[in-house]
């Protein structure tokens, strides 16, 4: 069977990184990660992979860090998701994050025999101090990019719509990111965009089929954990992402 894609690189930040899907040995995994997994099962050969996101980045600089060594890569798919940083700063501007997302597309666009996916990110506003903001802010965001892109041949993954996504159970301890559950369902999520048969065994339907988990309640606890560091490094300039480089910044067989 010919491989649909045989060279896919993800770029983003920490939803594209995998935070939240911690293995056993400490590595992260994610969504990106199950995506490479399913193209290398419907094809039943390896393909290369690599993953450039990198956790805390905003949208300029995933696009100066991140676009032009992709696409040196030559890869016949790439995905791409950003803005989701932008959007939870005090001030953000919704219409810069979407005339440079289109820009973004544009570019990778001129890449023969490239293909693009753009994703809107999952959603954690129900489960998230000052939560409304958030809803509000990421429904712009999300409307207004994937409007944008329609005219455009790419493949587009609405995310923050998908309302079993909001559930949860699909969330890792600090609510703002997915859990192995919520990865897995992203992934499902975009091989079935792309016309890809989701693995079996990942159990993405079963696990949606199951019911919803009770609300949670953010405790003192939580604050002290997550919510006070994220304030401290936005006070102070720093990033959960300084110092890092991406996990998968070259194209290897999918392990």
């Amino acid at each position: 069977m010919t491989a649909p894609f045989s060279r896919y690189v993800a770029l983003g930040d920490s939803f594209t990184e995998g935070v939240g899907d911690v293995l056993p040995d400490g590595r992260i995994r994610g969504w990106a990660d199950f995506v490479a997994l399913g193209l290398q099962a419907s094809a039943g050969e390896p393909i290369g992979y690599a993953n450039l996101a990198i956790r805390g980045r905003k949208l300029g600089p995933i696009i100066a860090e991140q676009l032009e060594p992709a696409l040196a890569l030559n890869p016949d798919l790439l995905t791409f998701n950003g803005g989701g940083n932008d959007i939870m700063r005090p001030r953000v501007a919704i219409g810069w994050v979407v005339d440079e997302t289109v820009k973004l597309v544009h570019r990778a666009l001129e890449q023969p025999g490239l293909h693009v996916v753009v994703l809107a990110g999952a959603n954690p506003s129900r489960h998230l101090p000052m939560g409304a903001l958030m809803q509000k802010r990421g429904d712009q965001l999300a409307d207004a990019v994937l409007t944008a892109l329609k005219p455009t041949p790419v493949t587009l993954v609405d995310n923050w719509a998908d309302e079993t996504l909001a559930d949860i159970r699909y969330w890792s301890v600090d609510k703002l990111h997915l859990n192995a559950l919520g990865h897995a369902r992203v992934a499902s999520n975009v091989l079935t965009a792309l016309g890809v048969a989701v693995p079996e065994e990942w159990g993405v339907e079963e696990v949606a089929a199951a019911g919803s988990g009770s609300r949670s309640r953010n405790t003192s606890a939580y604050y002290r954990e997550f919510v006070l560091p994220w304030i401290g490094r936005r006070v102070t300039g720093r990033s959960s992402g300084d110092g890092r480089e991406a996990k998968r910044p070259t194209l290897l067989p999918v392990d």
